[in-house]
C-alpha cells in the first residue's frame, strides 16, 4: 500500500503530455476500426482494447495525481475521446464512462480510493449513476439494494459506482462505490441498435454493506463540498461533479461527426457524389458545425476551470447553459449524420456500412440522459423567465 510519502513520489514523476496521449489514441483508430464489427458481436470492446488503453495511460488524463493519475484536464480527456470515436464509438464511450470515473473518485473520501487503488492505480470502476437502488442507513454506512440498467464496460471493471437514495428520500441521491464480489452482473445487452459494443448490462446488488466513506452525495457534488477536495486540490476536482461527467457522454458525438465527414472526403475520386450538391453542402455544414461545437466546448472548458481557480462555483445561470449546450450538442450532431445518411446513397458499400454502423452509434448515445436537450433547455428556459429549477445535476 503506498504511503503518503510515496504517493508524492509518483505523483512528481513524467508523465506523457497531452498531444502524446492523442496521439496514441490516433494511431489505435485503425485497430479499432478493424475490430469494431468483431466487437459488436462480442457485444462487449474487446478485452486487448482495454488492456493497450490502460497501458497508455489514456485512463489516467483526469485521474488525481495523488494516484498516478495526470490531471491534464477536460480538454484532453475530450480530444483523446473524439480521436477514438474516428475509429468506434463503442470505445470512444466506454473510454467516456469508465474515464470519468477515476475523476470521480477523486472526490469521494481518500480512503474509497485507497481501497480501489491502493496496490493498482489503473483499475476501472463501472456505473450507473441512475438511482436504482435504495440504501438503509445502519451502523457505519449503508445496505444497498437494487438492480440498474446499462453499466457500459463492466466487464472490464473491478468495482462499481451505483446511484440510489438513502432511506428511500429523493433528496438524498448518493453514488455508492462498490467491489464487484458485492455486485452481479446480468447479462442482458443484447440490443439490435447501436453501440452493440458496450457491454451495457445489467447490475443486481442485495444488501450490500457499504461503508459511509465510500459514498459520494450528489448535492456535495452540486455544491462542491467533495470530501476528496481535503488530498486533491487540482482545478478539476472543485468543478461541478455532472458538468464534467456529461460532458464525457456527449463529445463522442463531435467525434463520430467528424468521422462521417472523414468518410465523405475520402470519396473525392466519386464523381456522383461531387455531383450532389446536398451532399457538398452537407460536408460544408457538418464541418462548420463541428468547428462551432468544438469552441463552445472549449470555451465552457476554459470558463469552469477559470472559475475553480478562483475557487469559487460557476455561477447557475451559467451551469443551465454548459449543461443544455452539452446535450445539444449529441442532438446537433445525430440531425446532420443522419442528413449525410440519408443523401449520401452514392457510397461504395464498403464505406456506406460504416457510416449504417455510426449513425447507430449516433442515435443510441442521444438517448443518454446527458443528451436530453430538450428537458434541459426547458429548465434553463424557466430560469432565463425567472423561474428557480430546484435542479441539483449540474
Amino acid at each position: 500500500m503506498l504511503h503518503d510519502a510515496d504517493r508524492s513520489i509518483a505523483a512528481d514523476e513524467v508523465h506523457p503530455t497531452a498531444a502524446e496521449l492523442t496521439a496514441t489514441a490516433r494511431e489505435l483508430v485503425p485497430l479499432l476500426r478493424e475490430r469494431a464489427a468483431e466487437d459488436e458481436r462480442e457485444r462487449r470492446v474487446s478485452g486487448d482494447t482495454i488492456a493497450r488503453m490502460v497501458s497508455a495511460g489514456l485512463f489516467r488524463v483526469i485521474q488525481p495525481r495523488r494516484w498516478g493519475g495526470y490531471e491534464l484536464g477536460q480538454q484532453t480527456f475530450a480530444d483523446i475521446q473524439m480521436t477514438l470515436a474516428h475509429g468506434d464509438m463503442s470505445v470512444a464511450w466506454v473510454y467516456g464512462v469508465l474515464g470519468v470515473h477515476a475523476y470521480h473518485l477523486g472526490l469521494y473520501d481518500d480512503r474509497a480510493a485507497s481501497d480501489v487503488w491502493a496496490t493498482d492505480s489503473s483499475l476501472l470502476i463501472s456505473s450507473p449513476y441512475m438511482p436504482g437502488g435504495n440504501a438503509r442507513t445502519v451502523p457505519g454506512g449503508f445496505l444497498l439494494s437494487g438492480r440498474w440498467s446499462y453499466s457500459s464496460g463492466c466487464d472490464h471493471c473491478p468495482w462499481t459506482f451505483l446511484g440510489g437514495f438513502v432511506d428511500g428520500d429523493p433528496s438524498r441521491f448518493h453514488s455508492f462505490l462498490l467491489p464487484r464480489s458485492d455486485a452481479r452482473i446480468v447479462d442482458t445487452w443484447h440490443t439490435g441498435g447501436g453501440l452493440a459494443a458496450t457491454g451495457s448490462h445489467d447490475i443486481v446488488v442485495t444488501d450490500a454493506f457499504v461503508p459511509e466513506y465510500r459514498t459520494h452525495s450528489h448535492l456535495d457534488g452540486f455544491h462542491g463540498n467533495n470530501p476528496g477536495a481535503s488530498v486533491n486540490d487540482g482545478p478539476m476536482f472543485r468543478m461541478p461533479f455532472n458538468l464534467v461527467f456529461m460532458r464525457c457522454i456527449t463529445n463522442g458525438q463531435i467525434g463520430s461527426l467528424e468521422y462521417l465527414v472523414e468518410i465523405l472526403t475520402e470519396e473525392r475520386e466519386n464523381a456522383a457524389l461531387r455531383r450532389d450538391p446536398d451532399v457538398l453542402l452537407l460536408v460544408a455544414a457538418a464541418q462548420a458545425e463541428i468547428a462551432a461545437l468544438k469552441a463552445v466546448m472549449s470555451a465552457n472548458f476554459a470558463a469552469m476551470e477559470q472559475h475553480a481557480l478562483a475557487r469559487e462555483m460557476p455561477p447557475i445561470a451559467s451551469r443551465h447553459l454548459f449543461r443544455f449546450q452539452s446535450a445539444q450538442a449529441a442532438d446537433k450532431c445525430v440531425q446532420l449524420a443522419e442528413q449525410i445518411g440519408t443523401h449520401a446513397t452514392a457510397l461504395p458499400p464498403a464505406a456506406r456500412q460504416k457510416v449504417d454502423r455510426i449513425l447507430n452509434n449516433m442515435r443510441t448515445g442521444r438517448q443518454h440522459a446527458a443528451a436530453n436537450h430538450r428537458a434541459y433547455g426547458r429548465i434553463f428556459g424557466d430560469l432565463l423567465l425567472g423561474g428557480e429549477p430546484g435542479d441539483i445535476l449540474l
